[in-house]
């Protein structure tokens, strides 16, 4: 699942190449891509064509386009294997086998939607006021969101983030760390791959409860998050296979530099001791035993 580094290099290409473009067609190949449009494919297609697409914007993994009206957005989420790719005039490449939707633009490029595995779905929902007047997301000029992203929090890369009000409501919370940092309704965008990779930084245990951390520990974790996020960032994200490039096709090469996620078994870049994996939420949680020792027991 594309997390925060990867949602918003898709997010950065886009304002790079197709803002300022007008939608001369759309082709909903697959009515499923757009399922989550409340009027259907026809009314899907009828709201984008000869519209402009005016800014691209982001919050956690949900990606929008603002149109020209101030009403409504193109949304995508991308899912397990969404892939929205520029495909520029004369362009020689085959066209993509997983193509679900396309928008024809006016310089005679189109922007793909590709989807193998079809959890991603696009829609023009309508716009919402946000909750505390601000920004609606990274490269929004507007105080609104996506009416389905309206329960979704700010993320560790949004300047409007209140982080002190964060820290003390994950301390409010009962659970443990790891799920706090992926619940998208306290702070979004931290998948299990950064959660990992962040808790072993700041060398806590997934399974520490929240309402037992100092406030330093909950300021150190989420430090880790935005710190290894935005390194991730700025190697275009993470790559494990196809299914995440970004507009233009290109992967993302942090996969490189994880320390712990994907590592059972190999030594820990920090003290040697082999990388355990443990069963978390029906996925795996990765981390260091010497490094991150798991919690004691509480007494009976």
């Amino acid at each position: 699942m594309p997390e925060l580094p990867e949602v918003e290099t898709v997010r950065d290409g886009l304002a790079r190449h197709v803002l300022g473009r007008t939608v001369t067609g759309v082709e909903v190949r697959r009515d499923y891509s757009v399922r989550r449009h409340t009027d259907g494919p026809l009314d899907f297609v009828g709201r984008l064509r000869g519209r402009r697409l005016a800014s691209a914007v982001r919050r956690g993994k949900f990606l929008w386009l603002l149109l020209d009206r101030d009403d409504d957005a193109l949304m995508a989420h991308l899912g397990m294997s969404g892939q929205l790719l520029v495909r520029h005039p004369g362009a020689a490449r085959p066209e993509h086998p997983h193509l679900r939707v396309r928008l024809d633009l006016d310089d005679g490029s189109a922007l793909d939607f590709v989807d193998q595995r079809t959890f991603g779905h696009l829609s023009v929902p309508d716009l919402v006021p946000t909750t505390d007047g601000a920004p609606g997301g990274l490269g929004s000029p507007l105080a609104a969101v996506p009416a389905p992203v309206a329960h979704i929090a700010r993320d560790l890369l949004d300047p409007a983030l209140d982080e002190a009000a964060l820290v003390a409501a994950v301390r409010r919370r009962r659970t443990g760390l790891k799920r706090a940092l992926l619940d998208q309704t306290l702070v979004s965008g931290i998948g299990n791959i950064y959660a990992d990779e962040a808790l072993w930084r700041a060398r806590l245990h997934h399974a520490r409860p929240t309402g037992a951390l100092r406030r330093s520990d909950v300021v150190r974790a989420l430090e880790s998050a935005r710190a290894v996020m935005s390194e991730a960032l700025a190697q275009g994200g993470t790559s494990f296979d196809a299914l995440y490039v970004n507009v233009n096709g290109a992967s993302g090469y942090f996969d490189r530099s994880l320390a712990v996620y994907g590592q059972k078994g190999r030594p820990c870049p920090r003290c040697g001791t082999p990388v355990r994996r443990e069963e978390f939420m029906n996925r795996s949680s990765f981390s260091c035993p010497r490094c991150q020792p798991r919690p004691r027991a509480p007494r009976s």
